[in-house]
């Protein structure tokens, strides 16, 4: 008997209307029809449905939708491989934007001297001020607050775009030895750990291992800086926060002022 529209449009999250537009313009037209003329989807339906909804949500134009759809020298295969392709340049671009975000977050950029095309080429389109007064309400009073703020407010657009080639660099790094299943308490594991610290106290402020250690907490506890973090790999954020303790601990950390 196949599916009726309304199991459909349960199936795949969208209304019966849209179903019943499909079908008007010739994008979707079900297999069958009750003796009642009711509307029936076969399971090639719901197929072609599910890559309508894939084209769609990367924002292709329903006839563009049809045209590659019905593109008769296409396989599945082909279509696979279109979509592949498509994720991952989406997957890129939207990595760059997780990292203008965690730069933003991170780095307490208050006080950026940079006119807005230098901002724009630094941070991509994420206005890295966006965080300002929550930063400044959670650690305002704190030394490392004015650290921060007096470091950035100097920094050229020469320095901002070092900052990000070396947290591009660490970032590659950090996601081979967790790919390469390196415990977060190996060696190789707290190296990375222990440079991720020295580059705050290095452009930031001075990071003491208490310190990173409670940032490290708060790549999990924190669901932005998490999505920043798994966005680079499933994973890393615990691996880093636990990464940390480790290098913590194994320097005797205390959380006093040391510092790189």
């Amino acid at each position: 008997m196949g599916y009726t529209v309304g199991q459909v449009a349960g199936f795949a999250g969208v209304t019966v209307r849209t179903l019943h537009h499909y079908d008007e313009i010739g994008l979707l037209a079900p297999s069958t029809r009750s003796r009642a003329g009711h509307r029936r989807y076969a399971d090639a339906d719901l197929d072609r449905l599910q890559r309508v909804l894939f084209y769609r949500e990367l924002g292709f134009p329903l006839d563009q939708v049809a045209a590659l759809l019905d593109d008769p020298d296409a396989d599945p295969r082909a279509h696979l491989r279109r979509q592949h392709g498509l994720l991952t340049a989406r997957i890129d671009r939207l990595q760059a934007m997780v990292a203008a975000v965690e730069r933003a977050m991170e780095a307490s950029t208050l006080g950026i001297d940079l006119t807005p095309e230098e901002k724009f080429e630094v941070f991509g389109d994420h206005d890295p001020d966006a965080h300002a007064a929550e930063v400044e309400r959670r650690w305002g009073q704190t030394e490392a607050y004015e650290q921060s703020r007096r470091r950035a407010a100097a920094y050229t657009k020469e320095d901002w775009l070092r900052i990000k080639e070396e947290e591009a660099d660490w970032e590659r790094r950090a996601v081979a030895v967790l790919r390469a299943g390196h415990p977060a308490g190996s060696p190789a594991a707290m190296d990375l750990a222990e440079e991720h610290r020295q580059r705050i106290s290095r452009w930031y402020y001075n990071c003491s291992y208490g310190t990173h250690t409670a940032l490290g907490e708060m790549y999990v506890t924190d669901p932005r800086f998490t999505v920043t973090y798994e966005a680079v790999a499933p994973g890393l954020a615990g691996y880093l926060r636990d990464a940390i303790a480790a290098n913590a601990e194994r320097y005797g950390g205390d959380g006093g002022s040391e510092s790189a």
